[in-house]
C-alpha cells in the first residue's frame, strides 16, 4: 500500500501544483552560467524554444534559468515618459546549466542558436565576477530604470529640483554614462557651473 502515494505524485506531475514543486526543488550545485549566441532579433524566440525543450526533454535538473540581459530605460517622447526594456547584449542569451554532452546538444540544436561562447569547442562558463556583473545588473536595472533623454551642449534647460530649482541654465557638458550634466547657471549676475543629474532637469520648450 505504501506505493500508492508515490503513484499519486507521479500522476499529478502535469498539475500546476506539481510544477510549483519542481521549481522549489534544491538548485543543482553543479549549474554554471553559459552564454549562447543567437541570431540578433530572435533572442526571445530562443529563450521560449529553449524553455519548451527543457520541459519536453525533462531537463529541469540540468538546465535552470534562461536569461536575456535587459535594462529598463525611461524615454521621454512628446513630454511623456515611457519605460521600455532594452537588451544590453543583443544576440546573446544566458543559460544556467549543468553541462554535459546531452545538454550541450539540446541547447546547440535549438532553432536560431548559432553556438556557445567559449574557447575552441569547449563552452566556457561565466566567472562569479561576470555573473555578478551581468546577471545582477539585469535585476538592478529593473528596479532603477535609466532615464534616456538626449541633452546637447548649448541647449537651455530648466532645473526641477534641488537648491537651484526653477533656475534655467545652458548645458555645458553631458556625461551619458553617469547621467549627469554640467549646466551654466546665472547666479547673482555671474555664470556658475552646476553639476546635475538628468532627472533633475527638463528641456525648455
Amino acid at each position: 500500500m505504501q506505493d500508492e502515494p508515490n503513484k499519486e505524485n507521479t500522476d499529478s506531475v502535469a498539475s500546476p501544483e506539481a510544477g510549483t514543486t519542481v521549481a522549489e526543488q534544491p538548485r543543482n550545485p553543479n549549474m554554471k552560467w553559459y552564454i549562447i549566441h543567437s541570431y540578433s532579433g530572435f533572442e526571445r524566440k530562443v529563450k521560449e524554444s529553449l524553455e519548451s525543450r527543457v520541459r519536453a526533454f525533462g531537463l529541469e535538473e540540468k538546465i535552470g534559468k534562461v536569461l536575456i540581459p535587459t535594462e529598463s530605460v525611461t524615454e521621454v517622447r512628446g513630454g511623456k515618459k515611457y519605460t521600455v526594456e532594452r537588451m544590453f547584449y543583443p544576440g546573446y542569451v544566458l543559460v544556467e546549466m549543468d553541462m554535459d554532452d546531452h545538454v550541450w546538444h539540446v541547447v546547440k540544436s535549438t532553432p536560431r542558436v548559432t553556438g556557445f561562447v567559449g574557447t575552441g569547442q569547449q563552452p566556457t562558463p561565466l566567472s562569479e565576477e561576470e555573473v555578478q556583473h551581468i546577471v545582477y545588473k539585469a535585476g538592478e536595472s529593473k528596479d532603477r530604470p535609466k532615464l534616456k533623454v538626449k541633452f546637447e551642449k548649448g541647449e537651455t534647460v530648466r532645473i526641477g529640483e534641488g537648491p537651484f530649482a526653477t533656475f534655467t541654465g545652458i548645458v555645458d557638458d553631458v556625461n551619458e554614462d553617469r547621467e549627469t550634466l554640467k549646466v551654466m547657471v546665472t547666479i547673482f549676475g555671474r555664470s556658475t557651473p552646476v553639476e546635475l543629474e538628468f532627472k533633475q532637469v527638463e528641456k525648455q520648450g
